[in-house]
């Protein structure tokens, strides 16, 4: 289950924060579907009705048992939206079309997380010291709903302490992502 995937029920419960936590994992991705658009639609104010029409329908919603449900559901909103803003603005039907099948190629490739990857990831996480791999661990549990200052306390680091683990353990995962996730042993930072 993606993490985001974790929230769609306390966001159904109408909890803020739980949304929050979503957007901050999905907008990138939402935005990723809609960069088609950009040069014909205000792709910011169609994000914007978006995520407005997610939370309100939320309550609603219906799991498939896929990924992402909630993700998938948002970009099929997004792009609904932006398809009847380029009609309202009488845009030629050819050029409709031809964004339409765009969009629907990003939205595929954006929603297909990657099982290799994911499970590279998670080897390469595994394979961090462990100071920087909980350092990362709790900065990606919080999905950005907390200061770095908590989650430091959390795992008992100063600030400082654990921005540095913060930065040996994104230079730990690139060396390893590169290394295709062979090391031998686990990733250090100079």
């Amino acid at each position: 289950m993606a993490e985001i995937d974790s929230l769609t029920a306390a966001i159904a419960a109408g909890d803020p924060a739980a949304f929050g936590r979503w957007v901050s994992g999905a907008e990138p991705r939402l935005r990723a579907s809609l960069a088609c658009f950009a040069r014909t639609v205000d792709t910011e104010a169609v994000l914007q009705e978006t995520l407005l029409r997610v939370w309100q329908v939320a309550p609603r919603f219906q799991a498939d048992g896929r990924p992402d449900g909630l993700l998938r559901l948002a970009q099929r909103i997004g792009r609904n939206l932006a398809l009847s803003e380029l009609r309202r603005r009488r845009v030629l039907p050819t050029e409709i079309e031809a964004l339409e099948r765009i969009s629907d190629a990003q939205v595929e490739r954006v929603e297909a997380p990657d099982p290799l990857l994911r499970r590279l990831i998670q080897r390469c996480l595994e394979a961090l010291p462990p100071s920087p791999r909980a350092a990362l661990s709790q900065r990606i549990a919080a999905q950005g709903g907390q200061p770095d200052t908590s989650l430091a306390e959390a795992v008992g680091m100063t600030l400082n302490t654990f921005l540095q683990n913060i930065r040996r353990a994104r230079l730990g995962l690139q060396r390893c992502l590169e290394a295709g996730g062979h090391r031998a042993g686990p990733a250090e930072a100079p």
